[in-house]
């Protein structure tokens, strides 16, 4: 699983941040992905990370 963000939607909301905090780090204007390859145990988290950010800007990546 790889976790990508696209920047042009992103408005540094901090869902993400909220869901998965060891995942994401929510600035003014955008998040930064701490760990774009999450271990399987924080599925749960990034999923909701996804389902949560208000502009869609999150999507997970099966490899």
């Amino acid at each position: 699983m790889r976790v990508v963000v696209d920047l042009d939607l992103c408005q540094g909301h901090g869902m993400c941040e909220v869901e998965a905090p060891d995942v994401f780090e929510a600035g003014r204007d955008a998040v930064t992905i701490l760990n774009s390859t999450p271990d399987e145990s924080q599925r749960a988290e990034v999923e909701a990370a996804v389902r949560y950010c208000p502009t869609q800007a999150l999507k997970i990546v099966e490899d």
